[in-house]
């Protein structure tokens, strides 16, 4: 017959102690202030077209849960080869449309690894040193930004003008797309500007046979 003391001296009893909780809360507050940390490297880093808060702040849930499961899989071998084949059936199917995301996802990661493995100089000087670089570099301004100028043209003529006139307006023209349909031309020019005036698109739309003339900032996620 089962008693209360063959309960308490079960093997899942016994896993109750192999992480003390002080050391648990230890990692997981300092698992909280480095994604924090990455949270606000992340919000001043961002140069994509709209912020998303969700995602700041699943980097650092991310730090955090990944810090819990290393501490209970490096308390038990049984465990880390039950929590690898449960990882291995999960499929994340988000997409990812900036690159630099991918970055901070490995660098929460990374980080929550780095502490519950106990190594906690190392994660703090890391993600120092990575938050400094990614302040330097990804908040770096060309000198000159691309823009994007869509012009609409009735035909050959038109077209030639409208270009020649561009060409003699910025510092850089290079097509990047043409449609041309029956009495309707499309063009789609990366431009560099020569100063910060813009006025010359007004001047292409004026010109005659030109329909219509923009002019869009440039940020690498344009399709013609």
């Amino acid at each position: 017959m089962t008693t209360f003391s063959d309960i308490f001296k079960s093997s899942f009893m016994e896993n109750l102690s192999s992480v003390s909780i002080p050391d648990a809360l230890i990692a997981l507050a300092l698992a909280f202030a480095l994604g924090l940390f990455i949270f606000l490297i992340y919000k001043k880093t961002y140069a994509g077209v709209m912020y998303s808060s969700g995602f700041g702040v699943t980097l650092l849930a991310l730090t955090m849960i990944t810090t819990l499961v290393i501490l209970a899989v490096t308390s038990n071998v049984v465990l880390s080869l039950g929590m690898v084949g449960a990882l291995s059936i999960v499929r994340f199917r988000t997409a990812i449309k900036e690159p630099l995301d991918i970055a901070f996802l490995f660098w929460s990661i990374a980080v929550g690894i780095v502490l519950a493995a106990g190594m906690i100089p190392l994660a703090v000087l890391g993600s120092g040193v990575i938050g400094v670089i990614l302040l330097a570099f990804a908040n770096r301004k060309p000198h000159v930004r691309p823009y994007i100028a869509v012009l609409q043209c009735d035909g050959q003529a038109s077209e030639h003008r409208a270009v020649e006139y561009l060409k003699t307006q910025v510092q850089r023209c290079v097509v990047k797309s043409k449609t041309a349909q029956q009495g309707s031309v499309e063009l789609n020019l990366e431009v560099r500007l020569k100063g910060d005036g813009t006025d010359f698109i007004n001047d292409i739309a004026a010109l005659e046979g030109v329909r219509g003339a923009v002019l869009v900032s440039y940020n690498g996620d344009y399709m013609g």
